[in-house]
């Protein structure tokens, strides 16, 4: 349906999750990895995470998201796909940028999970003590 229509391009990542999300004009329709938003995502709290850049930019049912998702669990995703929607949106329109800065929706989240180190359980977890 979406293959010969022009769309705006956006990569976006969080924790170890990557989605690529391509921003059609249409009518709001939001699509991840061929399912729609209500099937992909349970929690009202991810939906309403993914449609944030739009609620931001007072641009809700002007275009259709298909989005690619793939790594990390279901909140990591969320966020990836709310940074490849930001940045998919100043493609379509740069005057968006002071809006999606303000916000904070175009800064990638740093926090990656923590190696395991030598001579540890996990990450910082010490093998248990035994005084005696």
């Amino acid at each position: 349906m979406y293959e010969t229509k022009p769309f705006f391009y956006g990569t976006g990542r969080r924790k170890s999750s990557v989605a690529r999300v391509r921003v059609y004009n249409g009518t709001g329709k939001i699509t991840i990895n061929g399912r729609d938003i209500d099937d992909y995502f349970g929690l009202e709290t991810l939906k309403l995470i993914v449609n944030q850049p739009l609620d931001v930019t007072e641009t809700t049912g002007k275009f259709d998201i298909v989005a690619n998702v793939t790594g990390g669990g279901v909140t990591g995703q969320a966020g990836a796909i709310r940074h490849g929607l930001s940045r998919a949106l100043l493609q379509y329109n740069e005057e968006l940028r002071p809006a999606l800065k303000k916000a904070g929706l175009l800064t990638r989240d740093p926090r990656m999970k923590e190696r395991k180190k030598y001579g540890l359980k996990g990450a910082r977890r010490a093998p248990q003590f035994s005084k005696r």
